[in-house]
Parts: C-alpha cells; structure tokens; sequence
C-alpha cells in the first residue's frame, strides 16, 4: 500500500499527487490517501472511477478522511465493446485566461483559484496548445510567481504562451513580463477564431 499524505493541501494536489502515485504503482496496489476535507474525497473518486479503478472511503480516527484507490482493479472486461471514436477535431485547444481572479465574489479566494486552474493545466496529460492572457490576465505572466512559474511548465511542454501588449502596457507591466511573448488583438482574435475548443475557468 502507497501512503499519501495531502491533509491541508489545497486543490488540486490531492488529486495530482494521488494521479501521480498511480501512474508509477502496479496493478492491483492500493494508494491510501488521508484528506481532511469532503470534497477531496469526492475529487479523488470521481479521478479514481475515471481511471476504472475500486475506490472506498472512510473517517480516519483523528476525524479526518482517507480514499483508497486500488489500480486496475475494475476493468469490467471491456475490451469487447466496440469503441465510439469522437469526431476529429482540427482546431487546437486554447486557453483563456482575462482575469488573474477565477469566478466572482471573493477576490482573495479568486485568486488562489486562478493559481490552482494554472498549476492543473501542467498536469493534463496533454497540455494546450495555446494560452491567450489578455487584461487582468496579463498580470499572470508578470506579477504572480506561482504562476508564472507553471506557466514557464506549460511552455516547456509545447504551449504558446501569448500577453497582449496593450494589457501590459495599460497595467505598467511591459517590463515585467515574465514568460512567454508579446501579441496584439488581431492575434488573439485570429488564434480564438481557429481554436478547435476553448476554455475559460
């Protein structure tokens, strides 16, 4: 049994910590994960049902909760049923990313949002291929270590990481621009325009 310890990690560690454990573990071994919150333990079944694994929960004796994850342990023989490929997709994946705040309300918690959106980007298996920072967003690629720092990840990967010139001017950022190149809203415009699919968090 894999012992993992994310009690107080923030979202989405668990969950990569407890992807990344099983990608290196064998079939049939167990990862224990101890959480201290719900929606960890939800997070972490809905991965391990994604991955067709057995997964089982519980309350710790300290109150806190454990999720065990056992690999390849539900396969439910498959194999046999013809596979629904999805219609190609020629455009490719572009990111989004207007706000150095994710969601509306508090802009204290947007903000850790926004930093736990960009650091799950780096664990996609596969990254996208392009992320457009425009107005608020702009200060994610000068201003934000954490940030820019997996941005600098996505980069190495293979991602374009593009900051419109104008945001960094208007915001006194153009000097601090951190990662990834200048671009101009016709890019942007041209890049959306082309893009297969888009996310915005």
């Amino acid at each position: 049994m894999i012992t993992i310890d994310a009690k107080g990690k923030a979202c989405p560690l668990p969950v990569v910590e407890a992807k990344q454990a099983l990608s290196g573990a064998n079939e049939g071994d167990t990862i224990h994960v101890l959480v201290d919150n719900e929606i960890a333990v939800q997070n972490l079944t809905k991965m391990a049902q994604q991955k067709q694994c057995v997964v089982s929960d519980g309350r710790t004796n300290d109150g806190n909760y454990y999720v065990d994850i056992t690999k390849g342990a539900q396969t439910d023989k498959q194999t046999d049923v013809p596979v629904s490929c999805a219609p190609m997709n020629g455009g490719k994946t572009v990111v989004v990313l207007s706000s150095n705040c994710m969601g509306s309300g508090d802009d204290e918690l947007g903000r850790a949002l926004m930093k736990g959106f960009v650091f799950a980007l780096t664990q996609l298996d596969t990254v996208p291929d392009t992320v457009l920072l425009y107005n608020g967003g702009a200060r994610l690629s000068s201003e934000v270590p954490e940030t820019i720092a997996d941005l600098k990840k996505l980069e190495e990967a293979g991602a374009e990481i593009l900051t419109c010139g104008t945001c960094l001017n208007f915001y006194g950022l153009t000097e601090k621009l951190a990662v990834g190149n200048v671009t101009n809203m016709y890019v942007i415009c041209e890049t959306m325009a082309q893009a297969g699919k888009i996310i915005r968090p």
